[in-house]
């Protein structure tokens, strides 16, 4: 995945850069006619900041303040953080909660509540595994924005 900024300030070996939040609906055929295009018009297009630190591949070029770089994220990595996030939770719950069916015709548990309590501790489970693998410091790292080329300035 790839991605336009700007470089806003360079300091002690970092490079601080803003990028522009961009609306898939602009593209769109439908845009003046579909709601979701009339409110992505009104609402004012975002920024995103960064704080990036010089990488290896820049050394042989000298940034300045105003040049346009290419920010880049490994794809693999985005698609296991989305897997884990959305997937875990779902297996936890459908997991948990055929656990909770099975204890209810074994006769283990004696109401279905239970079982459904189960099946909601699974959910949260899966949520929290979640969260502890995205927190963990070496997958965030693999997730920050890196800095890939500079592009040319264009001429005056």
């Amino acid at each position: 995945m790839e991605e336009l900024a700007e470089v806003i300030a360079i300091e002690n070996g970092m490079i601080s850069v803003v990028s522009q939040v961009k609306s898939s609906c602009n593209s769109c055929s439908q845009v003046s006619t579909c709601a979701s295009g009339q409110v992505a018009k009104a609402i004012p297009h975002k920024k995103l900041s960064f704080i990036l630190p010089v990488s290896a591949l820049l050394n042989n070029q000298r940034l300045q303040i105003g040049d346009c770089v290419v920010l880049t994220l490994p794809e693999v990595d985005v698609l296991q953080s989305a897997w884990q996030v959305y997937l875990l939770p779902v297996i936890g719950l459908l997991s948990f909660s055929a656990l909770g069916q099975w204890l209810i015709v074994q006769e283990v548990l004696s109401h279905e509540l239970l079982a459904l309590g189960i099946g909601l501790l699974g959910g949260y489970l899966g949520y929290r595994l979640a969260k502890y693998l995205q927190n963990h410091p070496e997958h965030q790292e693999k997730l920050q924005p890196k800095i890939l080329r500079v592009l040319p300035k264009p001429l005056k």
